[in-house]
């Protein structure tokens, strides 16, 4: 599964920060329908072509806690409850559409809390642009360079499918390339359309509410950290991506499906036994789980922890910041908060 950023409504303007006025590549207006982005769940056709691997791969998830809920109620004595609401960053309306138990969890709060509170385009191609160096090689060096012909014939044609010259292609430093491959065609589509990701569902319900929406965390910040993930691992993630570039759909497809059954815990064994079909060891996501996961999960409790004191939250980040050793809910127990699983 594809770790995905906040960064799909601003694809488009990403070549826009960086090209001339007159240089992306004019794209018709189609329309995406949800059953046209739907695909096969890889997990599952896993489990009957290779249950081994399928065998390995839920093990693994079985062992990390706190897997087991997507919607979680916080409580300390003397304070109003608050919840804690793991997303997928989806237009699919299988996740769009919030459960009773949500809504009524939505109803109760006073702050909308999620992890970047404007996800506008024009609000993440204008961080984008002013943060060059992170996004784009500015050293003479080239992606070209880096990644063998036939795999960087595949990244020219997803950056011209995401609306960019295949020129810009060299330009991207590893990470944003796969920040691209993680949305499929499909998917962006829908999203120039107008279509909301769960995430910004909530923030809409939240405003029409008269709540106050916030950022756990700032754009800038989570460029940092995906850029800070070292180089050698960002393309070792990238051409595990190119292997699959042509299944976009149903990757995701099969996170949507680990989302819903409550199995988000097997999205990380999941991938990295995708990884290791196309040669590359587990060690490539070192860097990932410790920039964008822990050291997140950290940042984002100590922003909401006021929150949790005054009560009456609702925090919404995207699923796999929930589980685990240092997972949120393991956070928010170790600062003395009873977590319990609602659903």
């Amino acid at each position: 599964m594809r770790i995905r950023s906040a960064f799909a409504a601003a694809l488009i303007a990403i070549g826009a920060a960086f090209l001339p006025a007159g240089e992306i590549v004019a794209q018709e207006k189609t329309e995406a329908t949800a059953d046209q982005c739907r695909g096969v769940n890889m997990l599952a056709e896993t489990a009957e072509k290779d249950p081994s691997t399928y065998a390995r791969i839920m093990e693994e998830a079985a062992k990390t806690e706190n897997g087991n809920a997507n919607l979680w109620k916080i409580e300390k004595e003397g304070v109003p409850a608050s919840y804690l609401f793991g997303t997928v960053h989806l237009t699919d309306e299988r996740v769009t559409t919030l459960p009773p138990a949500v809504r009524s969890a939505l109803d109760e709060s006073k702050t909308v809390a999620l992890e970047v509170s404007d996800l506008s385009e024009a609000a993440t191609a204008s961080v984008i642009a002013s943060s060059a160096p992170l996004v784009m090689f500015t050293d003479g060096r080239r992606l070209d360079q880096l990644l063998s012909e036939s795999e960087y014939e595949v990244v020219k044609s997803v950056i011209g499918r995401a609306g960019m010259p295949d020129s810009l292609a060299a330009m991207f430093r590893p990470w944003i390339v796969t920040m691209i491959l993680s949305v499929s065609d499909c998917e962006r589509e829908k999203v120039k359309n107008g279509v909301q990701v769960l995430d910004m569902r909530i923030a809409e319900y939240g405003k029409k509410r008269g709540v106050d929406v916030i950022g756990l965390e700032t754009i800038p910040e989570q460029i940092q950290a995906l850029a800070a993930v070292p180089e050698q691992q960002q393309l070792d993630m990238l051409r595990s991506s190119l292997k699959f570039a042509d299944r976009s759909d149903d990757l995701m497809e099969t996170l949507i499906q680990l989302y819903l059954e409550r199995k988000i815990t097997a999205a990380l064994p999941f991938q990295i036994a995708l990884a290791q079909q196309a040669g590359i060891g587990s060690e490539a996501f070192a860097g990932f789980q410790q920039k964008l996961i822990v050291e997140r999960n950290i940042r984002m409790m100590n922003t909401a922890e006021p929150l949790l004191e005054k009560g009456h939250a609702f925090i919404a980040v995207g699923a796999l910041h929930l589980p685990g050793e240092r997972g949120l809910v393991d956070l928010m127990r170790r600062a003395g908060y009873t977590v319990t699983a609602v659903e």
